[in-house]
């Protein structure tokens, strides 16, 4: 992938673009439809994803959507075929899932840039990412319960991790859509935005970041991640595990000793 390449349109579904050196941007591209999750644009999200995970020159993964959504969940209309095939369906989720999964397991870090609506299978995308910044307008829910419908791609077990189980049970059971304040409040979000700065500041997150060592960002993601779903002994055993092998055999981790004695700023290699 070529740095500050021209948008690549996949099909109508996505776009996927470098609007800065460091950051790889994942457009959900049906904004009259405000960007329904369907199972084409699934896969062709995970195939973005791997490309830009594969770039060395690639520090931060981001996604939003066009037009005034971020993605108001799964495309309805495609669940009335979808629903009459149970191992259709069921592949679907997997696959949802197997995105969501991917979005954690990725080395660099992936930020939603909220926009909109951020809904259903928008919302369960959203818990996927480690960060997520939303525009002042930003409306975010489960939403699923308001059209009898319960979400197979994360939200009713990631949603209890991201918050408080109560509160998290409070969006599930009633469907309703918190503000993006009251989102941010809730611990959902990291940072609220007016609008027309959510882009601005996914790309000074991004350079942020890029100026650390992107090996080292991947280990703490990767404990950070892996950790919550172990014993707590376990879990420092695989951090002291990761950072000896880290500082030891990396020569990123010996640079930014160097760089501090020197008083510079240290010089980082890529993935």
């Amino acid at each position: 992938m070529k740095d500050n390449a021209e948008d690549l349109v996949l099909t109508e579904k996505i776009s996927i673009k470098m609007p800065d050196q460091y950051l790889g941007l994942i457009t959900f591209n049906r904004p009259k439809e405000m960007n329904p999750l369907n199972w084409t644009t699934v896969k062709e999200l995970k195939a973005a994803l791997e490309s830009f995970s594969n770039s060395k020159d690639i520090r931060v993964i981001a996604f939003t959507g066009a037009g005034k959504a971020f993605s108001a969940g799964g495309d309805l209309k495609a669940y009335q075929e979808l629903y009459r095939d149970e191992e259709a369906f069921r592949g679907f989720l997997h696959d949802f899932r197997s995105l969501n999964d991917s979005i954690g397991s990725v080395k660099q870090p992936v930020i939603a840039l909220v926009n909109g609506h951020c809904v259903a299978g928008g919302l369960e995308l959203m818990l996927a990412c480690d960060f997520a910044y939303a525009g002042q307008s930003a409306k975010i829910g489960d939403g699923h319960s308001n059209f009898g419908q319960v979400g197979g791609a994360g939200s009713n077990v990631r949603l209890p991790r991201a918050i408080l189980p109560p509160k998290a049970r409070e969006l599930l059971f009633t469907g309703k859509l918190l503000s993006a304040d009251e989102a941010c409040e809730w611990g959902l979000v990291n940072k609220v935005v007016p609008d027309d700065q959510l882009m601005d500041a996914g790309l000074e997150f991004a350079n942020m970041v890029a100026s650390k060592s992107p090996l080292g960002i991947g280990i703490i993601k990767e404990v950070c991640n892996s950790g919550l779903d172990m014993r707590l002994e376990d879990a420092l055993q695989l951090e002291v595990e990761k950072v000896v092998h880290y500082c030891t055999h990396n020569r990123d981790s010996y640079e930014g000793l160097i760089a501090f004695s020197e008083k510079r700023q240290p010089k980082f290699e890529g993935r």
